[in-house]
């Protein structure tokens, strides 16, 4: 079984109390940087820093003001004296709103990049684990030609390094502070207040900005999001693919020893992808919140307030659903049964087929025309595939093939091991060990 999900991190980033909190330090950090220059006086500072913020406090205010950046300072004002009135000196709503934000969208990017890392470690092992189990390969779902199984674990493996790549050059761009007044001219707040806030919060001041901070970051961390989302959804593709009936070369976990879950309520036989198609379901929620996302990028002049009540659904939403997805695929992945002998069965299945362009390529080698090669092997192809004989036979019954090739040159074509003999080199590319495992 997967282990029940369980990680309040990524919930935590986005709770209310963790958005209060951040506010808080961006107001803090304010203070200090006035504090400073000079303008805050020491002993104001001193117990600015000590300032708290109630919840309760909060709701009482947000009643009467119907504005949560006016109703939070009041309340963070009620737990200090006079100096209070240094919070949110020189400030707009949108320097706090937007300089926490950024810090959100970084916190939920070190998350998400660590279960891609963990999943990571996963697919290694098991394509480590299958290097050298022969599959067929297909394209438009028919046999192709045989290859590892662990070659298409390692691809995986590299698309989420991909994936990696693209969530550590995002989170640079996200994680950015502003806190330059009103339509950003700094006239109400000089720009070393900016610098001094983003040294203490680590972030990057934007270089230039608004009223806002511009939602093109924003659309890129749901971008990234849906990217990482897109990956899990292909991975979760092929394994309910591959766990068809028909099929029956994976199985996503099914309970324990001794403990079966039920596939459906009707037929006790069932065994259903159901983990998988979670996944899938839910990168089209990612999907479609990254369209919300790029519509967000246009607001009206220096600012409107459009992106705000769609970014509370779907940059949460984002982050959460793929925190979970990964979650589910690295138990997929690790506790996956693979089943070699199915792979071999399904091999066999189409009877020799499968090592057509080794015929050909080995009458081209000979001297044959490519056409009359290929005419030639497709001939016996499809007199395999029509009339269910087997394709090895043919060939070596063929007069155009047995004039061109000797028995003892044709045996050798039909050896599965020959599509695995550079499995090490596409896995010493990705920096993998040599072997079948580690």
């Amino acid at each position: 079984m997967i282990p029940r999900y369980s990680r309040p991190e990524m919930s935590k980033v986005w709770s209310d109390d963790n958005t209060y909190e951040l506010w808080l330090q961006v107001e803090i950090a304010a203070s200090q940087a006035w504090a400073d220059l000079g303008v805050v006086p020491a002993e104001d500072m001193e117990k600015i820093r000590s300032a708290k913020f109630s919840r309760e406090t909060y709701d009482r205010l947000f009643e009467e003001t119907k504005h949560d950046l006016v109703s939070f300072t009041r309340a963070v004002a009620e737990s200090l004296g006079t100096e209070s009135r240094w919070i949110h000196h020189g400030l707009t709503s949108n320097d706090v709103k937007d300089t926490a934000l950024g810090m959100q969208m970084a916190q939920a990017t070190d998350i998400v990049d660590r279960g891609v890392a963990g999943l990571m470690d996963v697919l290694k092992k098991r394509a480590l684990e299958h290097r050298d189990t022969p599959s067929i390969g297909r394209s438009h779902g028919i046999h192709a030609e045989p290859m590892s199984f662990g070659l298409k674990l390692a691809m995986w493996w590299d698309e989420m390094r991909r994936n990696r790549e693209r969530l550590a050059a995002m989170r640079k761009r996200v994680a950015i502070c502003m806190l330059s007044g009103p339509v950003g001219t700094f006239a109400s707040v000089p720009p070393e207040i900016e610098e001094s806030v983003a040294r203490q919060l680590q972030l990057q001041p934007a270089p230039v900005s608004n009223q806002v901070i511009q939602r093109d970051r924003h659309a890129e961390f749901v971008q990234v999001m849906a990217l990482v989302a897109a990956t899990l959804d292909k991975i979760a593709t092929e394994i309910r693919g591959l766990q068809r009936t028909e099929v029956g070369e994976v199985q996503e976990p099914f309970g324990t020893p001794g403990f079966v879950t039920k596939g459906s309520s009707s037929m006790p036989h069932k065994r259903n992808p159901e983990l998988s198609e979670r996944i899938c379901g839910l990168a089209r929620v990612v999907r479609a919140n990254s369209q919300a996302a790029l519509e967000n990028v246009a607001l009206w002049h220096e600012r409107d307030i459009s992106h705000s009540s769609a970014e509370r659904v779907i940059l949460p939403d984002s982050a959460l659903a793929v925190d979970y997805m990964l979650h589910l695929m690295t138990g997929i992945i690790d506790g996956m049964l693979v089943f070699p002998d199915r792979m071999m069965r399904n091999l066999e299945l189409t009877r020799g087929l499968v090592f057509s362009p080794r015929v050909m390529l080995a009458l081209v080698e000979a001297g044959v025309d490519r056409k009359a090669a290929y005419d030639t092997v497709q001939r016996c192809a499809m007199k395999s595939w029509d009339e269910e004989k087997d394709f090895r036979e043919l060939v070596k019954s063929d007069s155009l093939i047995r004039e061109h090739l000797e028995p003892d040159q044709i045996e050798p074509l039909f050896d599965y091991g020959f599509y695995l003999r550079y499995a090490d080199h596409s896995f010493s590319r990705l920096g993998f060990p040599k072997g079948a495992s580690q």
